[in-house]
């Protein structure tokens, strides 16, 4: 029986753990030592609530997770509170896919959202969950320009 539950400050060993994998599953260079930087993040997002993070575990495992992340915005005539969400950490492991977890995360994930009176969600999808979200009904759009700034 599969379980799921908001992870905690006591987590966040298994979050950076679990981060690390997705990143290395979407075919990134673990190349650089990021278990620092992705304590803080997890440690501060949890800590002010901007963060909801859900687990799902089997048996005392932790098998997937998925993540919403809250942005306030300057308030604008297509949302008016300015308050949008990011759904970001989607990762299940290898042999627990295709039974419908990620999209059970996704729909809690997306509950979550709706109780925090989010009308804008956005995601990044890899090669590999993009078809998920789109059958869940996210639309791709050409709104979004990114800037990649060098050190």
């Amino acid at each position: 029986m599969l379980i799921y539950r908001k992870a905690t400050i006591n987590d966040i060993d298994q979050l950076i753990d679990l981060r690390k994998k997705q990143l290395v599953d979407e075919g990134i260079e673990p190349n650089i030592d990021i278990d620092t930087e992705l304590y803080v993040f997890f440690k501060n997002k949890l800590s002010d609530g901007s963060l909801i993070q859900l687990l799902v575990e089997n048996n005392d495992e932790i098998i997937a997770c998925g993540a919403v992340i809250f942005y306030e915005f300057p308030p604008s005539y297509t949302n008016k509170s300015g308050k949008k969400a990011y759904i970001a950490n989607m990762y299940t492991k290898e042999n627990y896919r295709g039974q419908g977890i990620a999209t059970n995360l996704l729909t809690k994930l997306v509950d979550e959202a709706k109780t925090s009176a989010i009308s804008r969600i956005w995601l990044g999808a890899s090669k590999m969950g993009r078809p998920v979200y789109k059958k869940f009904g996210f639309k791709e759009t050409d709104e979004w320009l990114e800037l990649i700034i060098h050190d």
